[in-house]
C-alpha cells in the first residue's frame, strides 16, 4: 500500500489575514508547511520541516487576531478551535486577563497507509499503546487505524476525541477516520468519563483515545481493556522507560511497586534486597515506540519487557521501517534500560541505548546458503569491541549503577550473570570474608568428600559414636553373689539382690589418621559417657508383724 496525503490548505490560509496569506501563495513549498505562528507585537513566522520564514515585516497587532479568531470556530475550555470538516488546529496564548496575544495555526494533514508498518498487529486484537515525541505522527497514525478497522476489518470503532484532533473541528467528522462513529469531549477532565460512556452505551469493539495524561483516565482505560475490548492509543512519553518512572502512566504498564526480597532470594538474584517489581498484568499488549515517519520499535510482549527493565537486563525490541523503495524490512534490536541515568547531556537516544535507523539495518541476518569471502576474513566492529571489553560478575553490588557508570565512561566492560563467563569478579569487602559458594568458585551442591585413606590393624579408622559399624563394648555380668572388696568377717561375701552400678571408666579412643600434609600426630581424645541414672540403694525390709494395740477392755486388736 502507497502513502497518499490529503491536506486542505486553502482552507487554512484563508482564515490568515491577506497580508501574511499572499506570501504562503507565492512560495513553492507551501505543501510542506507544519504552522504559522502569530505573537503581538512580533512578526509573523511561518515553520517548514527545515525552515523558519518571516512572512512580514510588519508585527502582528490586535487586529490581526481577532481577524483569526472571527473566522473559526470558538475556543474550548483547553484554548484550541478549529475549522470545520478539516483536520487543521487553532491553539491561542491568553494573557492573565483571558485575552488571546499569541496564535499557533497548526496544518493538519490525513495520511493514508501509515498503518502498513503495524498493520498485521492491529488486525490481531490486542491492545496497542503508541509512544513519541511531538510532532512524530502519533494521532496521524491513529487516524489510519481507525479508517483501517473500520472499513477494511468491519469492525465496530468508536473515537473519543477530546480535541477534535482525529476527526477535525465540527459536528461532521473527517473521512479521514472512514466507517469510524467519533463521540466529542466537553472538556479534557471529563475524557475518562466519556471513555465509560463509549462502552457502556454503543457497544464498541474498538475504542481509539488520543493522549491518555491522568491517572483517571489510565484506570478507565484498564476498565476498559479487562471488559475484552481492543484499546488503541497514545500516551505521554517517547520511550517505555519514561512510562516505567511515570506514576501517574505507570499503571498503563502493570504498575510498580517496591518489594523486599529474603536473604536467599537476595543472594540468588545477586541484588539488593528492596527491588521494584510489576505489580499487575499490563493494561496493553503491544507497545509500539515511534521513532520517525516509517520507523518504530515494537516491544510484542509488555509484561516480560517491563520485568527486564526493573531487573535491570538487556530487552529485546523489534525494529521496522520502510526502506525508500517501499519495502518493510525488519530486525531485532537489543538496549540495555538504564532508567537511573539522570543530568546526561546526551539526548534520548544516547542514554537508553539507542542507535540511529542505519546501524539496524545493518544487523538483519543475510540470507541462507550465502557466503560472503570477505565478509568471513574481517572481523565486524561489533565482535571487535566485544573480543576487547572484560566481563565482570558483579556479586552483592547494584547492578544498575554499575552498568549506569560503565555507559557514563564508555568502559571497555561487560557485565555479565552467569560466573562461567566472567573473567572478573567485582564485590565488597563484607561479602569476600564470608567465602560464600560463589566466590569460591563452585556451585552450592552436597559437601565434597575427601578422598580415602589407606589403614591398617596398626591404625584402624576412627568411626563416629553413632557409627552402624561401631560396636560397643558388652557390659559386665551381675552377680548376686560377690565378694566385699574390703574382705569384711563372715567370708567376705555381701547378701545384696545387686551390687550398686558404677559409672563407666574413662574410654581411651584411638586418634584419627594424620593429615596428608602434616606428620605430626594428633593428641589422644579423652571422652566421658555420663551417667544416665543413679545407682540403686538398698532397701530394708520392714517387719510385716502386726503390733498388738492395747484395748479398753484389756484385749489386744490385731
Amino acid at each position: 500500500m502507497q502513502q497518499w496525503i490529503e491536506t486542505d490548505l486553502e482552507e487554512v490560509i484563508e482564515k490568515l489575514p491577506p497580508r501574511i496569506s499572499e506570501r504562503l501563495v507565492d512560495r513553492e513549498d507551501s505543501d510542506e508547511l507544519l504552522e504559522v505562528v502569530l505573537d503581538l507585537g512580533r512578526t509573523p513566522e511561518a515553520r517548514f520541516p527545515d525552515d523558519t520564514v518571516v512572512l512580514s515585516d510588519r508585527e502582528i497587532d490586535h487586529a490581526d487576531l481577532e481577524y483569526v479568531t472571527q473566522n473559526i470556530s470558538p475556543f474550548g475550555a483547553d484554548n484550541r478551535a478549529g475549522i470545520e470538516r478539516t483536520l487543521h488546529r487553532i491553539s491561542a496564548i491568553r494573557n492573565r486577563t483571558g485575552k488571546v496575544v499569541g496564535l499557533t495555526v497548526r496544518v493538519g494533514r490525513a495520511v493514508y497507509g501509515t498503518i502498513r508498518i503495524i498493520e498485521d498487529i492491529v488486525r490481531t486484537g490486542e491492545s496497542i499503546l503508541l509512544l513519541g515525541k511531538p510532532g512524530v505522527g502519533k494521532t496521524t497514525m491513529l487516524r489510519d487505524v481507525a479508517r483501517v478497522l473500520a472499513d477494511d476489518a468491519g469492525k465496530r470503532v468508536v473515537i473519543v476525541d477530546t480535541s477534535n484532533e482525529i476527526a477535525g473541528d465540527g459536528d461532521i467528522p473527517h473521512p479521514g477516520i472512514g466507517g469510524a462513529r467519533r463521540m466529542q469531549v466537553p472538556s479534557p477532565d471529563q475524557q475518562h468519563a466519556v471513555m465509560i460512556e463509549a462502552v457502556e452505551n454503543h457497544m464498541p469493539e474498538v475504542i481509539i483515545i488520543d493522549e491518555i495524561g491522568t491517572e483517571l483516565e489510565a484506570n478507565a482505560a484498564r476498565t476498559i481493556a479487562e471488559r475484552g475490548v481492543q484499546l488503541v492509543a497514545t500516551a505521554h512519553g517517547n520511550t517505555l522507560e519514561n512510562l516505567v518512572q511515570n506514576p501517574t502512566l505507570s499503571d498503563l504498564i502493570g504498575g510498580i511497586q517496591a518489594v523486599t526480597l529474603g536473604d536467599i532470594e537476595a543472594r540468588r538474584r545477586r541484588t539488593q534486597k528492596t527491588v521494584l517489581e510489576r505489580k499487575a498484568p499490563p493494561t496493553f499488549d503491544v507497545l509500539v515506540e515511534i521513532q520517525g515517519r516509517n520507523n518504530v520499535l515494537i516491544a510484542l510482549d509488555v509484561g516480560e519487557t517491563v520485568d527486564k527493565v526493573l531487573r535491570g537486563f538487556r530487552v529485546s525490541l523489534e525494529s521496522r521501517w520502510v526502506e525508500d523503495d517501499g519495502e518493510l524490512r525488519r530486525a531485532q534490536f537489543e538496549r540495555s534500560p538504564s532508567i537511573l541515568a539522570q543530568g546526561s547531556s546526551m539526548g534520548a537516544r544516547g542514554r537508553y541505548g539507542y542507535r540511529p535507523a542505519e546501524s539496524v539495518r545493518e544487523q538483519v541476518a543475510p540470507p541462507p546458503n550465502t557466503y560472503d569471502p570477505a565478509g568471513a576474513e574481517t572481523e565486524t566492529d561489533g565482535e571487535r569491541e566485544e573480543n576487547a571489553s572484560v566481563s565482570v560478575l558483579p556479586y552483592g553490588v547494584n547492578k544498575g549503577k554499575l552498568q549506569q557508570a560503565v555507559q557514563a565512561m564508555s568502559a571497555p566492560i561487560k557485565l555479565v550473570d552467569d560466573l562461567e563467563d566472567a573473567e572478573l569478579v567485582l564485590t565488597t569487602k563484607s561479602f569476600y570474608r564470608r567465602r560464600t559458594n560463589a566466590l569460591r568458585g563452585r556451585r552450592p551442591g552436597p559437601p565434597r568428600l575427601r578422598p580415602p585413606q589407606e589403614h591398617d590393624a596398626a591404625n584402624p579408622p576412627v568411626l563416629p559414636r553413632h557409627h552402624p559399624r561401631r560396636r560397643r563394648a558388652p557390659p559386665e555380668p551381675h552377680s548376686h553373689r560377690r565378694r566385699h572388696p574390703r574382705g569384711r568377717a563372715g567370708g567376705g561375701v555381701h547378701q545384696a539382690g545387686r551390687t550398686p552400678r558404677r559409672a563407666n571408666p574413662p574410654k581411651l579412643l584411638r586418634p584419627p589418621p594424620p593429615a596428608p600434609d602434616s606428620r605430626a600426630p594428633r593428641p589422644l581424645i579423652l571422652k566421658l559417657r555420663p551417667r544416665t541414672h543413679p545407682p540403686r540403694r538398698h532397701v530394708r525390709r520392714l517387719n510385716r508383724t502386726p503390733l498388738k494395740i492395747p484395748s479398753p477392755s484389756g484385749r489386744g486388736l490385731g
